[in-house]
This record gives C-alpha cells, structure tokens and sequence, in this order.
C-alpha cells in the first residue's frame, strides 16, 4: 500500500505540472501543433534518463524515491495518450504531414532526450 500511495502523489504532482507546463508552452507558441505535449515528454524522457543513470551509476535513489520520481512524478508528467490523441486529431483533420512530424518528433526526440540524460548522469557520476 505505501509503494502505491508513493506512485500516487508522485503521479499527481507530475500530472499538475504536465498540465501547467503544457498548458503555458501551447498558450507561448500560438500554434495548431501540439507543442505543450512534446515538450513536457522530452523534457521528461531526458529527467528520465538522468535519474536512471544517477540511480544505477551512483545509487542515489532508494527503491522508494524511484517509484515517486520515476514511475510517480515522471510518469504523471508525461503522456502517451495525449500525444497518440493529438496525433489522430492531427490526422483526422486532414493534416497528415504534422501528425507525421509529431511522431518523429516525440519519438526521435523522446528517444534522444533519455539518451542524453543518461549519458549526462555519468558525467555527473
């Protein structure tokens, strides 16, 4: 019960930053495109990494840190659904080429981001 109370808070501390950082970044760039999605899930794919990397390079999280950053926190912070729905309304509203380029973006930047994380966590190991 305590493992799921801790991914629990850290959920909804993670799902209300999602919301405002979200919300901020598309209200800042004025645009159709999902911008606010994109940014809070690379931005947490890269935490991501760097937590993970600082956990195994340096042991710096106990089990239960990790589930509240980690599954919690960062879990609540970013979003699949979000970004698979903006992608089929992209699509669906007859703007193929950007629900392709949400795609590329979220996975090739998503996939670097962690990378990146990682490898700036054993810098800092």
């Amino acid at each position: 019960m305590q493992q799921a109370l801790l991914v629990g808070v850290g959920g909804f501390l993670g799902s209300a930053l999602r919301f405002l950082a979200a919300g901020w970044v598309h209200r800042f760039s004025g645009s159709q495109f999902p911008w606010g999605t994109l940014t809070v899930n690379v931005a947490g794919s890269l935490a991501l990494g760097l937590l993970a990397g600082l956990a195994e390079l340096r042991q710096v999280l106990d089990p239960g840190q990790r589930l509240f950053f980690m599954i919690g926190v960062l879990g609540g912070f970013t979003t699949f659904s979000t970004f698979a729905w903006e992608t089929v309304t992209l699509a669906q509203g007859g703007q193929g080429v950007r629900a392709l380029a949400n795609v590329a973006a979220h996975v090739g930047l998503g996939l670097a981001a962690a990378a990146a994380g990682y490898v700036g966590a054993r810098y800092l190991a």
